[in-house]
């Protein structure tokens, strides 16, 4: 940072930076709804470790965000032992502007079928536009194996593009559930759905604010009873169960998870103040 600069606020550089980062993480993880689990754990470390020094501060936060996301994939690749990743074969890339289209349109979960560096050098440099230079220092590699990564990406990932990902099946027991609760919220019954809070239940507005407990969390259903435009619709969303919503006021489409235990509704995470992470999100009614 050169001297008299005047250092950037960190809450708003993260605030505006948050979109960005999130596509970045969602592409690293093959998932939008995963990516921003990610972006919330960079951003905290980010907090943590606080500004002081840091001469370009957007390319930090990326890094932060790129490492973290490396931790998750390391920590999934623990959970499920049976994943791996092959390398990708070095070949030369004549059609790296085409790649490029590809891999700007390409669905989420394709993303994984690369190593972790090429896939960091795609998203970089085709999804957000960023640099070599900036690659190069985000992933602290050379200029070379940079340029290696991305052509090597750019063409494992057009391969895999054409290729639809199928979601796992959901048992009848779940579609059962999801409609019950589309069946009530369309209905405007949300005194049963209160009812079926469990006491510690949590709730998450992703990018707004997290309440914790039946009484605090039961407020949840007041803004949707004051609005009847708000119709829910069972789904997938990246291949799991939730509940689609269709926002009158701007015409686009979210989701919301409900997660049970022991017949309770135990979670609710509700991405309506997050539309940044509906992008990539295969949704498929059911």
């Amino acid at each position: 940072m050169a001297d008299g600069a005047a250092a950037p606020d960190l809450g708003q550089l993260m605030g505006e930076l948050r979109p960005r980062l999130h596509r970045y993480c969602a592409r690293m993880v093959g998932s939008a709804l995963d990516g921003e689990d990610v972006l919330q754990d960079a951003l905290a470390k980010a907090a943590a470790a606080g500004m002081a020094g840091v001469d370009h501060p957007e390319r930090w936060l990326f890094r932060i965000a790129h490492n973290t996301a490396l931790d998750a994939l390391r920590a999934r690749r623990r959970r499920e032992a049976r994943r791996g990743e092959a390398d990708a074969a070095a070949l030369p890339d004549p059609a790296g502007a085409a790649d490029a289209r590809v891999a700007a349109a390409a669905g989420l979960a394709h993303f994984l079928a690369l190593p972790p560096a090429a896939r960091a050098a795609v998203v970089m440099t085709d999804v957000l536009g960023h640099s070599l230079d900036e690659v190069v220092e985000t992933l602290g590699v050379t200029p070379a194996a940079a340029k290696a990564a991305l052509h090597r990406g750019r063409r494992r990932l057009r391969d895999h593009a054409a290729d639809p990902a199928d979601p796992p099946p959901l048992s009848p027991a779940e579609r059962a559930r999801l409609a019950a609760y589309a069946d009530r919220f369309n209905a405007r019954d949300f005194e049963a759905l209160r009812a079926l809070l469990a006491e510690d239940v949590r709730l998450e507005l992703v990018d707004r604010l997290r309440l914790k407990g039946r009484q605090d969390v039961g407020v949840y259903f007041t803004r949707y009873a004051a609005n009847a435009a708000y119709v829910a619709r069972p789904c997938l969303a990246d291949g799991r169960p939730a509940l689609a919503f269709h926002d009158p006021a701007d015409g686009a489409d979210y989701v919301a998870f409900f997660e049970e235990d022991d017949g309770r509704l135990a979670r609710i995470r509700d991405f309506r103040y997050a539309r940044y992470c509906m992008e990539g999100v295969s949704l498929r009614d059911l």
